[in-house]
């Protein structure tokens, strides 16, 4: 879908991305009961070995909405310290 809308706004000059955020140190692993080793388990499988931070991702939203992007569009940006390319 992320495509299509891309590719239907574009000759407006509307720019449409996304960004998937990875495992991000939130209060929600407390709120959920995401035991210790639960979380390391977690960890182990990130590249970076720790987790993102809520700021990491705002960032990452900053940037595709500023006019440093504005020559990216239909793009669907991972902000997960490397986890999903195989390592771990």
């Amino acid at each position: 879908m992320l495509p299509s809308l891309a590719l239907e706004l574009a000759p407006r000059r509307i720019r449409v991305n996304a960004v998937s955020p990875g495992a991000t140190d939130t209060p929600l692993f407390d709120k959920l009961g995401v035991p210790q080793s639960g979380r390391e388990a977690m960890r182990a499988k990130i590249p970076f070995e720790r987790f993102g931070s809520s700021q990491e991702v705002a960032e990452a939203v900053a940037f595709l909405a500023s006019d440093a992007a504005g020559y990216i569009t239909g793009q669907d940006v991972t902000v997960a310290g490397g986890y999903g390319l195989g390592a771990g």
